[in-house]
């Protein structure tokens, strides 16, 4: 299902023996827009620690009650590697995660079980290079909307695929331009993202997102709705 990721953030996240924390924000890929980890933050049980958790390890989420399960216990958490997420995540800080809680290596070509002990690929390039694509939905939020012809609005939130845990789609706000108005765009019609600049360029015309369905942040995004958008953008379809 569709849903908006600025409604999940603040989620109270539940280890198999009690409370865990919040969700505070999730990182993605920068190229494939798949979502890499949910960024918990603990609260004073831990310091105030903010911790990554990968999908592999999250259940079921409960929309009702608006809380996210995880396969894993509190001291695994407590014992897990500390990472600062004030700076970049390289992969060798996440090969350490995923050989410590026995998740998939996602950055392999045909991501496996692993076996224990766990044997995680760390790709052979020097320090310097080894930022991965993490990119935060906080740190996006608010990135400028360049169209092909000028500047159309800012990212206002994402829509996440919790099956799929991917991003389908931006929510642009065109509020400098047509007030009140929000439209959706797909991370596919991304030309490049300025990260020094945040600045997010698509392939589109202005007027061409000027005139896209809107959105309604109070109705859900179903089949339906994604026909017309795609229908309306002429673009191909991810399903």
């Amino acid at each position: 299902m569709l849903r908006s990721v600025n409604e999940q953030l603040g989620y109270d996240v539940l280890a198999t023996d009690g409370e865990m924390g919040k969700a505070d924000d999730i990182l993605f890929d920068d190229e494939t827009w798949e979502v890499r980890y949910l960024v918990v933050e603990t609260g004073s049980w831990l310091s105030r620690r903010r911790v990554l958790i990968a999908p592999d390890a999250l259940r079921q989420p409960e929309w009702d009650t608006k809380y996210f399960p995880v396969v894993l216990t509190r001291e695994q958490v407590e014992k897990s590697p500390e990472i600062d997420l004030d700076k970049p995540v390289s992969l060798q800080h996440q090969a350490l995660l995923h050989e410590y809680y026995s998740w998939p290596a996602y950055w392999t070509p045909e991501p496996a079980q692993l076996t224990t002990p766990p044997q995680v690929p760390i790709p052979d390039v020097p320090p310097e290079e080894t930022d991965s694509h993490l990119r935060s939905c906080r740190e996006v939020t608010g990135y400028h909307i360049h169209a092909l012809d000028g500047e159309i609005g800012h990212v206002e939130d994402f829509i996440l695929d919790d099956d799929a845990w991917s991003m389908r789609y931006m929510i642009v706000d065109t509020r400098n331009w047509l007030p009140g108005r929000k439209v959706l765009v797909s991370p596919a019609w991304v030309d490049n993202v300025s990260w020094s600049n945040r600045m997010v360029y698509v392939d589109l015309l202005r007027e061409v997102i000027e005139n896209a369905p809107e959105y309604d942040p109070a109705a859900p995004v179903n089949r339906e709705y994604e026909i017309r958008l795609y229908d309306y953008y002429g673009r191909p379809r991810y399903w």
